[in-house]
């Protein structure tokens, strides 16, 4: 790797916060973390796949290759002679041409392998996995399959990689449950080599700003649906990631904070001229037999992708992902590791739903090379990890360009900010605290993502109004039943009731109630998008109504107060009353429609088993 800059750095001594919350980690996960590296070393030590395979099974694992590269991979070639076995790369896809970020995964294969064949090695697609888009599903019972199809990713992974004949891995996915999803299916084969290979962000169109104008208007009326969908298709437009800093480019930061891409390819566009460049690099990258990504991915590697989380407001769908991410790996974290470390991780972006730039915006102001360059030089990240570069974390400070032969890359170092409206030093943060915020208090532990909501917005107390379904919510809103100080209670809507679907299309609806200077909140157990942002929302609730937790107990006109600043979720009526109420019980409409139609009812296994927000929402458990 070819890397310049003209301000060599080195890593600052280790914030103590930083080092005391890993070194909880490491002792909270001695037991878990010791079994699983064994696996992983059992699992290392054994002979290659074709070697160690009967005949039949390595015929059967080849038999579709050209002839010379089965004769190769197989071992054919070797039979009564010295030669070396290449090593063969099992490509896991997420390809479809459903979701835009993945469409361009549709050549890489071909990119790959033409890639390993110039290299000596071989590769094959050992698996696809389903890849769905939360942007169409938003609103509708197939939301309701989302959290969960990360899960079955994972086993989708698993299940590719089980032909058990790869000396290491690839990656292709993106977005929001996929890269989880992913990366839990690959650290179940801890003992392999992995990259992850991105597609990149399509390009800047209607910009997210005029897009959440047009959505607040049609929930007023306002505008129509003419109206409102040639928005929507102004700004969803191309292939690529949605340009919002939502669930699926907060994975690739993370990834990029991780060591687990090659340096700086997150958000190049997938037709600009490095991304094939980088798409090859990766073959070499993996070829190159980095540390198994079981080896990767320990306590320290995990504390800096929460740390990159933090840093730039990411989504908050990874205090749930990233929980279930580091049990795959046998670490145990938990909403308070997340909590200790936002509170003196600086926040170091705005981009949108935390200000007004994009994701390539972002990218051009110096994007995750610029992040991790900062947080490594003020002691915020591990800068002891490993990766799998063989220069460390320290070469994910570059931002890649591609020579004229369309094939090198060269890094240059990301010391400074290209626009201090979207990235700022470490020692001039936009605030001097990351963006989560846990809140606890007689209603459960919940998450609020304080970076996109105004300083003014960060206390809430108003009468409740408690809601079975987002349905029920949008209708009262439309009949005006919501004018007023307000904190819209949305029960019913965690991993055990319903899969825990986001609940996104409340925002326009609760942003126009706050617009007319009502204080309003939501509190629910469900999620909210990655992409939302300026209504203050206490989500995640746990312990979930539907298995007995306080949300249970709440009623209409309970005077509720939502303090992101001290940090608490109450209720506020007396504790012997409060101590008396029953608990409510889920209707049985609802009940009947969460296991009926679209696909839903095969997930009842996954919704009995399921664990709670705060454990990752584990079905695997």
């Amino acid at each position: 790797m070819s890397l310049s800059s003209g301000n060599p750095s080195s890593n600052a001594p280790l914030h103590p916060v930083v080092a005391a919350v890993t070194a909880r980690i490491r002792s909270r996960s001695a037991a878990t973390r010791a079994e699983y590296l064994a696996g992983v070393d059992a699992l290392a030590q054994r002979p290659p796949g074709s070697q160690r395979l009967g005949c039949a099974n390595v015929a059967h694992a080849f038999a579709a290759m050209p002839e010379a590269e089965k004769r190769k991979v197989s071992g054919l070639d070797a039979i009564g002679v010295v030669a070396q076995r290449p090593l063969h790369i099992g490509i896991i896809t997420a390809y479809n041409d459903m979701l835009s970020a993945h469409a361009p995964y549709q050549s890489y294969p071909a990119i790959i392998k033409d890639e390993a064949s110039r290299c000596g090695a071989t590769a094959q697609v050992a698996g696809g996995v389903p890849a769905m888009c939360d942007g169409v599903t938003q609103g509708t019972p197939g939301m309701e399959l989302s959290l969960f199809s990360r899960d079955v990713i994972a086993m989708g992974t698993a299940v590719g990689l089980s032909h058990d004949v790869f000396d290491c891995a690839l990656m292709l996915g993106v977005c929001d449950k996929i890269v989880p999803g992913l990366l839990i299916g690959a650290l179940q084969f801890g003992h392999l080599p992995t990259v992850f290979v991105p597609a990149g962000p399509m390009s800047s169109g209607l910009s997210n700003t005029d897009k959440a104008k047009v959505r607040e208007q049609a929930a007023q009326g306002l505008v129509g649906r003419e109206a409102l969908l040639q928005a929507e298709s102004a700004a969803y437009h191309g292939e690529g990631t949605c340009t919002f800093y939502g669930t699926a480019n907060s994975n690739q930061m993370l990834l990029e904070a991780m060591g687990l891409h090659v340096p700086g390819s997150a958000f190049i566009h997938p037709h600009a001229l490095p991304r094939e460049a980088l798409t090859r690099e990766a073959v070499r990258t993996v070829l190159a037999r980095p540390a198994p990504i079981g080896r990767v991915v320990d306590e320290r590697c995990i504390v800096n992708a929460m740390v990159a989380l933090l840093a730039t407001g990411g989504s908050t769908n990874h205090l749930i992902h990233w929980v279930a991410v580091a049990r795959a790996a046998g670490i145990l974290i938990d909403w308070d590791d997340f909590a200790e470390l936002s509170d003196v991780v600086p926040l170091l972006a705005r981009v949108y739903p935390n200000g007004t730039a994009d994701v390539n915006q972002f990218q051009a102001a110096g994007g995750p090379g610029f992040i991790i360059h900062e947080l490594l030089n003020a002691g915020f990240m591990h800068g002891d990890v490993l990766t799998v570069r063989p220069g460390g974390l320290r070469e994910f400070t570059g931002v890649p360009t591609v020579a004229d032969d369309g094939r090198s890359l060269h890094w240059t170092v990301a010391d400074t900010s290209g626009d201090e409206t979207v990235v700022r030093p470490a020692s001039n943060p936009f605030s001097a605290t990351g963006g989560l915020k846990l809140l606890t208090g007689k209603l459960g532990r919940s998450v609020i993502k304080v970076s996109a909501v105004p300083v003014e917005r960060h206390v809430v107390e108003a009468p409740a109004r408690v809601f079975d379904s987002q349905d029920a919510l949008q209708q009262a809103f439309k009949a005006g039943e919501l004018e007023r100080d307000v904190v819209c209670v949305v029960r019913w809507q965690g991993p055990q009731a319903n899969g825990m679907p986001e609940l996104h299309k409340l925002t326009p609806p609760l942003a126009v109630l706050q617009g007319k200077g009502f204080q309003v909140a939501l509190v629910t157990d469900g999620r909210m998008s990655g992409a939302s942002g300026k209504v203050p929302a206490a989500i995640h609730v746990s312990p979930e109504a539907a298995a007995g937790g306080p949300l249970a107990k709440v009623r209409d006109g309970d005077r509720i107060r939502l303090d992101a600043t001290a940090g608490t979720l109450e209720v506020l009526v007396d504790a012997g009353e409060w101590a008396a109420r029953p608990l409510a019980t889920m209707p049985q409409e609802l009940r009947t429609a969460n296991g009926q139609g679209l696909g839903r009812g095969l997930f009842a296994g996954m919704r009995r088993n399921a664990l709670a927000a705060e454990q990752g929402a584990c079905t695997w458990l």
